[in-house]
Order: structure tokens, then C-alpha cells, then sequence
């Protein structure tokens, strides 16, 4: 909840009244948080990863601890909001890498399916993740590419502080735990490296749907 907390202070800023895209953003949210939810609670159940008890509340849905599962709002509310912000101070094709970057993703994804084909995790979050950003680049050709990776980095910063704690840093143990043969094993402190394309392919779903909204609310569908 505390990713939640400045973004629900700031919605009502005169400046961004980001409530006036609620009829956007929230649609995008529900319809990400299903899928990734369903993925979750699947891996939950086969050990890909799992909860540390000591520091869940006890509450669950599908297997889930309440707390993962409102991950799954909490963020992506708090990614939009970021994405909004940044939309309204910079213009979303004002500044950003040049187009040929964005090429580095797929080529990524490419790399980890090469090197952790037998993990689950690292398969299934690259497979997804490529085809997604595919659709971006050639078939979609999606204008907000570039908004959206500069959101991203900037997100970064507090996702590796709240991620690594989660994953054990400076705390004793961990609260979610991974099955070390079903990823890569690489890590950016505790934090396995596909946890940040698995945010990169959810923060960017959100974006996507977010968008498709806003486009046919203004008749004018362009993805």
C-alpha cells in the first residue's frame, strides 16, 4: 500500500487530476491484474515461487496472500499514475531513446530463452515479453514506446528498493522466495533479473490497455 500512497495524494493536484483518467486507467488495471493473477497463483502452485508466512497477514485468494494480490492493483495504479505525470510535463514524444533501441528488449528475451530454456520463469516471462513487444514494433508501431521506457526507468529506482527487500535485502530471510532451477539465477542483489522484464511486460500491458482506451474514447483507434 505504500507504493499506492503518494500517487492517491496527488490524483486530485489541480495540475494532474489524473481521477479524469480513471475511466482509463482503471479498466487497464482490472483487465492486467486477471491474467497476471491466474499466472501467479499457477506458479505459486507448482514451486516456481512461494510466501514466507511470517510476514503475511494470513488472508489468501486462489493461493495467493492478499498482499500479492493487491500488488496487482496497487502498482499498476501507481505505474499509470508515474506514466500520466510524465505525459502532461514532457509530451509523449518529446524525448527518449532513439527508435532502434527499443530493438534491445526483444534481443534480451532472445538471449534469456537461450541461456534458461529450462526455467520456467525465465521462458515464460521472455516468451511473453517478446511477442508482446513484437506487436509493439511491427505490427501496433505504438507512438508511446518511448514515454513508456523512460517511465520505466524512473520506476526502477523505488522497484529495487521494495523488490529487494522483498526478496531478502537487509531483512531476515525473505518474503517471496524462487525456485533457483526454474530461473537464470542471475540477480541484481537478491532480486532475480526476470523480476524486472515480468514488471517491464505488466507496467506495459497496463499502458497498452490504457491507451487503446483513450484512443477509441476519442474515435480515433491507434495503438
Amino acid at each position: 500500500m505504500g507504493a499506492l500512497s503518494i500517487p492517491l495524494i496527488f490524483t486530485f493536484h489541480p495540475r494532474l487530476r489524473f481521477d479524469r483518467e480513471w475511466k482509463y486507467a482503471l479498466p487497464a488495471i482490472v483487465l492486467v491484474a486477471i491474467p497476471f493473477i491466474l499466472w501467479d497463483a499457477y506458479f505459486t502452485r507448482i514451486g516456481i515461487w512461494g510466501f514466507n508466512d511470517r510476514y503475511l497477514s494470513g488472508g489468501s485468494l486462489l493461493g495467493l496472500p492478499w498482499e500479492e494480490v493487491a500488488f496487482f492493483i496497487c502498482i499498476p495504479y501507481a505505474c499509470l499514475y508515474t506514466y500520466h505525470c510524465f505525459r502532461i510535463f514532457f509530451g509523449e514524444g518529446l524525448w527518449g531513446p532513439p527508435w532502434r533501441i527499443h530493438w534491445l528488449i526483444p534481443l534480451v528475451c532472445i538471449f534469456f530463452l537461450g541461456m534458461g530454456w529450462d526455467g520456467w520463469y525465465t521462458r515464460w516471462t521472455a516468451i511473453s515479453l517478446l511477442v508482446f513487444y513484437l506487436f509493439h514494433l511491427l505490427v501496433w508501431r505504438s507512438t508511446y514506446l518511448n514515454l513508456f521506457l523512460m517511465t520505466y526507468a524512473v520506476l526502477l529506482i523505488p522497484f529495487l528498493i521494495t523488490n529487494g527487500i522483498l526478496t531478502g535485502t537487509g531483512i531476515e530471510g525473505e518474503v517471496v522466495w524462487y525456485n533457483p532451477h526454474e530461473h537464470l539465477g542471475l540477480r541484481i542483489l537478491t532480486i532475480p533479473v526476470e523480476d524486472v522484464f515480468y514488471g517491464l511486460l505488466m507496467v506495459l500491458a497496463s499502458i497498452t490497455i490504457w491507451e487503446k482506451w483513450r484512443a477509441v474514447d476519442k474515435t480515433d483507434f491507434r495503438l
